[in-house]
């Protein structure tokens, strides 16, 4: 799959898996939210479905890995931008 079409990709599947999170990202937060959400997704998939298939193919079960990858990472950035945002309020 060439480079553009992978950030394509990324980008749609981290502009979903904010949309879902309900977290608004710009273009290229949504590409680097993809991207990693991928390479999560794909660690998951290998661990619990035992599957060893190539990194590189399009399939509709790795775009859906991918999008579970980036939710999973979305959340963990929430879980983080929540609790510094919490301490900037309390000291005013």
């Amino acid at each position: 799959m060439s480079i553009i079409v992978m950030l394509i990709l990324g980008a749609l599947v981290g502009w979903l898996a904010a949309a879902i999170a309900g977290r608004d990202e710009g273009i290229f937060a949504s590409m680097f939210i993809g991207i990693i959400g991928s390479l999560i997704g794909g660690f998951l998939s290998v661990l619990l479905t035992g599957s060893n298939r190539a990194a590189l193919a399009f399939s509709w079960g790795g775009l859906l890995w991918s999008l579970i990858g980036a939710v999973i990472l979305v959340a963990i950035l929430n879980a983080f931008g929540r609790s510094h945002r919490g301490r900037n309020t309390e000291r005013t």
